[in-house]
């Protein structure tokens, strides 16, 4: 079997004639690709984007479709060492590792078909027969805690049995006075009392403050019972975020900002985390991911998939990786992406009382209607609203 061609889809989460400026709410424009083979199999992958960094994964898939076209898609590992030795000379970045994330998981997808089984049971078969997820999507830092609490109401009336959400409000700044902490605490106590005490409340960071603030914060809502405190502090500072972990009393999370094995060695090593969250659109694809799960199952690291990307093919894939780990805990579900993926995917993966049964078909589970993207067309998202350092607060 050998590789023919490979196309990419950059689309915009809502069809261009119903676009509004509300709608860029939805976050990011979404980049899929196709791996077509001569003997008819194709394969689907999804890569990492975001809101102003999308091009530049499609710019890394056209130069690695040189390297691809005319070899066999199911040589996998080979695929991996030569993206990363050859192709990148050992120099790796989010857009490189985007793009041979989604390649990667097309190559999965052909051979899951060409054996007529799911990806899963090539990676060693099932551990659990469905996956539970978590709500995000829906809702971030305010300066007003009701309505962060009414839409935290929302998503449990769902059925979701856990929610994420980032209670900081912005901008994003490492140094940051009283009244944006205090206003963070007032957020999670809010959603708390909002969804009772059986909901599993997940609090994320974004990695944006420096030590003594997110330290500060995790000491205040400690009583509300949060299930995780998700990237207190930049990972690239592994010292200074073990450090971290140490005077925060609840479970720390950090990794969707690191790519490869190679990163996650040190957050292991100096145990900086009690749960890690690569994403499988970024950090390599789905053998990397798994490979990153069996390095954390000694240290008694749990895994919990970040997926920033698509409910079909990006979750399709995590799905794949989350069945066949021993270590994970729960994965990503982004609801603002759950219309378009019930308008572009020939198969949904409907979550049921904070649950998703695995997939039981071929491959990855699920395809793409290549008619329904051309509705979908890429769009440039606005500028971010930059602010100076001197205009802080509400």
């Amino acid at each position: 079997m050998k590789i023919t061609d490979i196309q990419h889809y950059i689309i915009h989460p809502t069809k261009a004639a119903e676009t509004s400026y509300h709608n860029y709410a939805k976050g990011k424009n979404l980049c899929f690709v196709k791996i077509e083979t001569d003997e008819g199999i194709k394969g689907w992958g999804e890569c990492y984007t975001q809101a102003d960094r999308d091009t530049q994964v499609t710019a890394h898939i056209d130069q690695l479709k040189r390297y691809l076209v005319g070899r066999d898609p199911r040589h996998i590992k080979h695929f991996l060492q030569m993206s990363f030795d050859d192709f990148g000379a050992r120099r790796g970045a989010m857009d490189l590792y985007s793009a041979v994330s989604g390649l990667e998981q097309a190559m999965w997808d052909i051979l899951g078909k060409s054996c007529d089984l799911p990806v899963y049971m090539l990676l060693g078969g099932p551990c659990r027969d469905k996956i539970r997820v978590y709500a995000n999507g829906w809702g971030g830092g305010s300066w007003d805690e009701s309505e962060v609490a009414e839409q935290a109401k929302k998503i449990v009336a769902l059925g979701f049995t856990a929610l994420k959400f980032d209670p900081v409000p912005g901008p994003w700044r490492t140094f940051v006075d009283k009244t944006v902490e205090r206003q963070t605490v007032k957020n999670v106590q809010a959603v708390r009392e909002a969804v009772g005490s059986d909901i599993d409340i997940l609090i994320e960071m974004h990695r944006r403050l420096a030590p003594m603030h997110a330290i500060r914060i995790a000491k205040e809502i400690e009583q509300f019972k949060p299930f995780w405190y998700e990237e207190p502090i930049l990972a690239e500072n592994i010292n200074a975020l073990a450090v971290a972990k140490r005077e925060i009393n609840i479970p720390v999370v950090t990794g969707e900002e690191l790519y490869t094995k190679f990163e996650f060695r040190e957050v292991f090593e100096k145990d900086a985390a009690d749960i890690i969250n690569p994403d499988v659109c970024n950090v390599g694809g789905i053998l990397e991911l798994k490979e990153i799960a069996a390095m954390a199952e000694p240290y008694f690291v749990a895994v919990s998939p970040h997926n920033y990307n698509s409910t079909t093919i990006g979750m399709a894939a995590t799905l794949q990786v989350s069945a066949a780990i021993p270590n994970f805990l729960i994965t990503e579900y982004f609801i603002n992406f759950e219309e378009l993926g019930q308008n572009i995917a020939t198969t949904q993966f409907p979550v049921v009382d904070g649950y998703i049964q695995l997939p039981e078909k071929s491959g990855l589970g699920t395809e793409l209607d290549e008619r329904a993207l051309a509705e979908f067309p890429y769009q440039q998202f606005p500028m971010r609203n930059i602010r100076n350092y001197s205009d802080e607060g509400p």
